[in-house]
């Protein structure tokens, strides 16, 4: 069992944090960011890390698929179609966390930056992974809206870019980042 540090042991009678001696005591500030700001480090276990990957998943998948549907019924070439669908990732997954963080009370702006903080690795591996996928898989590129094919590995680079990024999360979790930053926002 780990035995908390010197932050962890400073409190007041009521169990609220502490700062630190070295911030002359003072409540909440220990290293800059109020103590609420701080996302705790420690162990991760898989079960947030899935969850943490599945609303990653959820927002880049509803951006993925958006992506290639418009690129595709355009009639898109594959660069711009898959840039398309890379960038509404970005922009649904980071829309999700905004969502939520913004329904705790926090300004526009903030909420941004924890969403940036807490998805951007995690988003850039999922889109690595799955639009690798999709480049590598034989004739993928090339496949329609009503192909099976098109569908078919759509949805296997997502179920693989889930396996492979929810590691990273549990990792990027246990050191306090990732999805650790927004997580404190969830009531």
């Amino acid at each position: 069992m780990r035995r908390p540090g010197p932050r962890a042991a400073a409190s007041d009678a009521h169990g609220a944090p502490g700062g630190t001696p070295e911030h002359g005591g003072r409540p909440g500030h220990s290293g800059g960011a109020p103590a609420a700001a701080r996302p705790a480090a420690g162990r991760a276990g898989w079960a947030p890390a899935a969850r943490a990957t599945l609303h990653c998943l959820t927002g880049c998948a509803l951006g993925e698929i958006l992506g290639m549907v418009i690129g595709t019924a355009l009639s898109w070439h594959n660069v711009p179609t898959t840039v398309l669908a890379i960038v509404l990732a970005f922009v649904f997954g980071y829309a999700l966390t905004v969502r939520g963080v913004l329904a705790a009370g926090v300004g526009f702006g903030a909420a941004l930056r924890v969403a940036l903080a807490a998805d951007t690795l995690s988003i850039a591996v999922m889109e690595l992974i799955d639009n690798g996928v999709i480049v590598l898989w034989p004739s993928a590129m090339d496949a329609q809206l009503s192909d099976a094919l098109f569908w078919g590995v759509l949805a296997a680079s997502l179920v693989l870019a889930f396996v492979v990024t929810t590691p990273v999360n549990k990792w990027m979790i246990g050191r306090g980042k990732g999805h650790a930053v927004a997580h404190r926002y969830h009531h």
